[in-house]
């Protein structure tokens, strides 16, 4: 009988040794999407979640996914899991007060053998495999890791009452993505350290702030965060451009 395309990824990445896991946040409150979950939101018939669930599934560099959710919503993440064939799913679980509490219950739920991770926003549908990839290899050798990407327009940094004081050189300046990835025993122990944690915006912080060295990956500008309505226009426009091609 022949095997079906969710079942050669399964087998694909169970002869993966160095595959890890991936936690997606997907609890947050979407407090600029006028009271709709952006998780939820279609993307020309696709939920976001869904797209970005589609892309760790996909990728042969991951073991396993871990959900984060607010809990009213998990019944229905459930449902787009099952509808989308998401076969490394393993847990959908409740998310905390902020994006860090959330982070660290998506943690809990790792095996004891889990020593990488993977961390990603559920709100950014467009990741693709490739950046997966590159960011969970690196792992392999460095303590963490995110993708980025360049800055291209003018910065300015401004005074209190709002006039420029410098043009910031821009040649070395990134925006953070994700996903992000830590070593999971160095990232609790740099959580339980930091007396600050909670008011740091994202994983990588968490390691630098540690003292620990960070592996930036070059990723993508099509990379985008859901956060108003506004960017699911743009992201259609995406999406139409890639079957344009």
């Amino acid at each position: 009988m022949n095997k079906t395309q969710v079942e050669l990824q399964y087998d694909i990445c169970k002869k993966n040794d160095t595959a890890i896991p991936a936690i997606i946040v997907a609890a947050g409150s979407s407090t600029r999407m006028q009271g709709i979950n952006k998780q939820f939101m279609p993307i020309l018939g696709v939920p976001v979640i869904a797209r970005t669930l589609m892309a760790f599934e996909s990728c042969a560099d991951i073991s396993k996914i871990i959900i984060v959710t607010a809990k009213d919503s998990i019944s229905q993440m459930q449902l787009i899991c099952e509808k989308y064939m998401i076969s490394k799913l393993t847990d959908i679980v409740e998310g905390g007060a902020n994006r860090h509490k959330s982070v660290m219950n998506g943690i809990a739920r790792l095996d004891v053998s889990d020593k990488k991770v993977l961390i990603h926003d559920g709100a950014r549908p467009f990741v693709d495999a490739g950046t997966i990839s590159e960011v969970a290899t690196s792992l392999q050798n460095f303590d963490a890791a995110l993708c980025v990407c360049k800055i291209n327009d003018t910065v300015k940094q401004l005074s209190d009452d709002g006039f420029v004081t410098a043009t910031i050189d821009r040649s070395r300046l990134y925006s953070a993505q994700t996903p992000q990835g830590v070593d999971v025993k160095k990232y609790v122990s740099a959580c339980e350290a930091l007396t600050d944690v909670e008011s740091l915006t994202d994983d990588a912080s968490v390691m630098e702030a540690a003292g620990y060295s960070v592996k930036a990956i070059i990723g993508s500008s099509k990379n985008i965060k859901i956060t108003t309505p506004d960017d699911i226009a743009i992201a259609e426009s995406l999406v139409k451009g890639e079957r344009e091609i």
